[in-house]
């Protein structure tokens, strides 16, 4: 661990290894983003970490997918449906529900740090974001907000200064970014907006690392966190060039 004063000032960030989407085991029905996900990193000591989608109704609720079919018996588009509709929906293989962002934080109470992705459809709509700040106002709990989309966190920037925000980035390589334009492109591998963003960390993709725009950051003190560690061997890889792991499928 290094010992810089931005890590300092992180320090519960960085702590625990972060359990991915919550400490889930498909095979014995604890499903990730769930309730019992959440419960059993508690019970570990791990942080969690977990994604947010919005609602028609623009409620912020924990589901990491654009749509239903991979993990609930409903299919198509998470926001075409009310936050009634979504807690109706049953999940493949569980009996559990789809919870909200504030229920979410009644449930950990504290007990965990939350390190909160806010998932983008890349079209400028801040919605969720609002809405996640709202819920998040009155917590006491440790948490940080981090997004691969720069315009969201310079939305967080903009509307909650004093909130831990983070970008998560790989080197935009994936076909996920083929409907951004080449400029977008090269803003998210070059993390060029980070004048505007000032993310307090960063949170990239493992198996690229190390990558020279990131080592950079690192070594201006900034805490990177690393993504997602499934084995013992990525894991050594992986404290190598960061400051703590996002992890499942093993005990980290």
């Amino acid at each position: 661990m290094r010992f810089t004063p931005e890590l300092r000032r992180l320090d519960w960030l960085v702590a625990r290894p972060i359990a991915h989407r919550g400490l889930h085991d498909k095979a014995k029905g604890v499903i990730e983003n769930t309730e019992a996900a959440f419960a059993a990193a508690i019970t570990q000591g791990y942080a969690i970490e977990c994604d947010l989608q919005s609602s028609r109704d623009g409620e912020a609720m924990v589901f990491h997918d654009d749509t239903l079919e991979r993990l609930t018996e409903a299919s198509g588009p998470l926001s075409a449906r009310s936050t009634r509709d979504l807690q109706k929906i049953g999940f493949k293989n569980a009996d559990v529900r789809m919870q909200t962002l504030g229920e979410l934080l009644e449930q950990v109470a504290g007990r965990a740090t939350l390190v909160i992705e806010i998932k983008s459809h890349w079209d400028g709509d801040n919605r969720i974001v609002d809405r996640a700040l709202a819920v998040l106002e009155a917590y006491e709990g440790p948490y940080a907000l981090m997004s691969f989309d720069p315009d969201i966190i310079a939305h967080v920037r903009e509307r909650s200064p004093h909130t831990v925000r983070g970008i998560v980035a790989d080197r935009t390589t994936d076909d996920y970014y083929s409907h951004l334009p080449l400029a977008r492109r090269l803003e998210l591998r070059s993390l060029s907006h980070a004048d505007r963003t000032r993310p307090h960390f960063v949170s990239f993709c493992a198996s690229e690392l190390p990558f020279a725009p990131i080592t950079r950051l690192r070594m201006a003190g900034l805490p990177v966190v690393s993504w997602t560690i499934r084995t013992p061997d990525q894991a050594q890889h992986a404290r190598r060039y960061s400051d703590q792991i996002t992890f499942e499928g093993f005990a980290a």
